[in-house]
């Protein structure tokens, strides 16, 4: 099949071809052509007054369908440079195929005119097989009945970026006239097209401008907000609505500990708390000290992100800011969030010098308050009165010791909760301490050490002594009760409330530096006992007990312990025979009592050193 380009040989043959033209021809010639050039610059100028790229596009194929005249007309452009070219505009086709048409840019004529960087023709592009073909497109060419087809290149400098077709669904040849207008109208469409797309380019980059300024506008009137929230006194509540109006989503605000602070409910769902489900992304934001966002698969239907930042003073953590949406933060979003955190954390900061300020002073009343003899003086009635502490009506005195815990940590907890029970906190000599008012002891002890644990989240010791003497200080009360704490620590005991009441007269009787002594007492006097229990199963060390309890008397103890006189009796000839006759003697009596009830008090409370 024939296949022609622009060559000028062929130019001047088709030219040429008809040497016996008449003049009328020759005039309708001149004629149709001064039309088509009107009309080519009456199109190029209107071209130069669109915007958009697809209005372009669209505008040069319907020009050129006009101009020239084919069945059909249809532009294609390359996506990637040279990969393929893909049909973005087309005027005169029939089936909807042929509209989402595309074709390796190396096939075909848009092949041949790429190569050439001029315009190619063929009669009948499907039997050409000079041509290299693509069976998808010629598929397509065959549905929609096209034979003759012309390319021609739309240039950018020495790039081809685009091709503009004419087609026929007839075979026959292009002609001179045909294939140079069809390429003028091509070079003024790839300036327009260039054009529009310089024009889509700024008009984007003045929108990105806009957008960017107005963000910035937006991002300085969050951070003069934020700042006000500082100045005029306001909290992590103000901070957590002033992020949701500004950001959207919900917000959860954290302390030290992870525990929840402040939260809002504009998002459905649950945010994690920080230890929980965040911990990778608080460990990321913990060491860059950036914004950390993970998401939520378990929020179906629609997927949810938490962003979140630490809070930080230097190395100290002060908690954690959660931002919970459902879509992932922009730039300036995290930005604003890490601005958020630097605000709390100064607000934190802030805080924490009151609290410690305040603390000092409390810790030095509380100090007072311990050392001086009674009855209390006007000057600290009225200095404790001033912070609502009425020192005349304390009942009793708490000490709490934790694990690995500073005592600091424990008498910041003590403070929190001490107006419960209209008491006063602070450390003396080092230990977490609290006077209060109560008619309960017992329940003040445990309810102490419960909220201590469940705060502090590890095992907490907690004894409460009465406070009695109306002629001395509290100095006493305060030595009984940090030693019953290290005689239930040295007893294997780490997590308890409780009483000098069970443990005052242990307090009394031994140094609880001296931890050994309490195990040489009990394996003196009853450690066989408690090894014969062990291994028979038997409980001759709480026969023991029940005995002494009962004043030695037999009858009331085999009432107590539900057994018949006989087996009382068999059960005490087994302790001497294990330990014994001297055990009922007067001077040994006091010491094996004394065994017997720690043991069973240990029992009791934990477990015993002596196992």
């Amino acid at each position: 099949m024939e296949s022609k380009h622009n060559d000028p040989n062929a130019a001047e043959a088709i030219a040429t071809s008809n040497p016996t033209q008449s003049m009328s021809e020759a005039v309708e010639h001149r004629q149709r052509r001064e039309r088509e050039l009107a009309s080519l610059y009456a199109t190029a100028r209107a071209l130069t007054a669109l915007g958009d790229v697809d209005t372009v596009l669209s505008s040069i194929v319907r020009h050129a369908h006009e101009l020239v005249g084919t069945d059909v007309t249809y532009l294609s452009v390359f996506d990637d440079p040279h990969s393929q070219l893909t049909l973005r505009a087309v005027e005169g086709s029939l089936s909807p195929e042929f509209r989402t048409a595309h074709v390796p840019g190396n096939t075909g004529v848009g092949g041949r005119v790429v190569e050439s960087q001029s315009a190619f023709w063929v009669r009948n592009y499907l039997t050409d097989d000079t041509l290299m073909h693509d069976a998808g497109f010629d598929a397509v060419l065959r549905a929609e009945g096209i034979v003759a087809l012309l390319g021609v290149p739309l240039r950018d400098g020495t790039r081809v970026f685009g091709i503009l077709y004419a087609a026929d669904r007839v075979e026959r040849p292009f002609d001179i006239d045909e294939v140079a207008l069809l390429s003028a109208f091509a070079d003024h469409a790839a300036i327009a097209l260039q054009n529009a797309r310089l024009y889509e380019e700024s008009t984007q980059a003045l929108k990105d401008l806009q957008d960017a300024y107005a963000t910035i506008e937006r991002s300085a009137a969050v951070h003069e907000a934020l700042t006000r929230v500082v100045l005029t006194g306001g909290g992590a509540r103000e901070v957590a609505h002033l992020l949701v109006a500004s950001l959207g989503g919900r917000v959860a605000i954290y302390d030290r500990d992870d525990h929840l602070l402040v939260t809002t409910d504009n998002v459905r769902g649950k945010a994690d708390a920080p230890s929980d489900g965040l911990s990778d992304a608080l460990s990321d934001s913990r060491r860059t000290g950036r914004c950390a966002t993970v998401q939520d698969g378990d929020a179906a239907p629609l997927p949810q992100f938490h962003s979140l930042v630490a809070i930080l003073a230097g190395d100290t953590y002060l908690g954690a800011v959660v931002l919970s949406h459902l879509h992932t933060p922009s730039a300036v979003e995290q930005r604003t969030l890490e601005r958020a955190s630097q605000i709390l954390g100064l607000m934190t900061l802030k805080q924490n010098a009151v609290v410690e300020a305040e603390e000092r002073v409390r810790g030095e009343l509380l100090t007072e308050v311990i050392t001086t003899v009674r009855p209390i003086p006007a000057e600290l009635a009225a200095r404790a009165a001033s912070r609502h502490v009425q020192v005349e009506m304390f009942t009793a005195l708490v000490v709490a010791e934790g694990v690995s815990r500073r005592s600091l940590d424990l008498t910041r907890r003590l403070h929190t909760f001490s107006a419960e029970w209209s008491g006063l906190a602070g450390e003396y000599f080092g230990v977490a301490t609290m006077l209060i008012v109560t008619d309960d002891l017992d329940g003040a002890a445990a309810a102490i050490q419960r909220r201590l644990r469940a705060t502090l989240h590890e095992p907490i010791l907690v004894c409460a002594t009465p406070i009695t003497g109306l002629n001395e200080s509290l100095t006493r009360p305060f030595t009984i009760a940090s030693r019953c704490l290290k005689i239930l620590r040295a007893s294997g005991i780490d997590d308890r409330g409780t009483t000098s009441a069970h443990l005052g007269l242990y307090a009394t009787l031994f140094d609880p530096a001296r931890a050994e002594d309490l195990t040489t007492l009990l394996a003196d006097n009853i450690g066989e006992l408690i090894d014969y229990d062990t291994r028979r199963g038997t409980d001759l060390v709480g026969t023991l007990a029940a005995y002494f309890e009962n004043s030695a008397n037999l009858t009331k103890t085999s009432k107590a312990l539900h057994v018949h006189m006989n087996t009382l009796i068999k059960r005490l000839d087994r302790v001497s025979a294990v330990i014994g006759e001297q055990w009922q003697q007067p001077d040994n009596a006091l010491s094996l009592q004394v065994a017997v009830r720690l043991h069973s008090l240990t029992s009791v409370l934990g477990s015993s050193p002596a196992n």
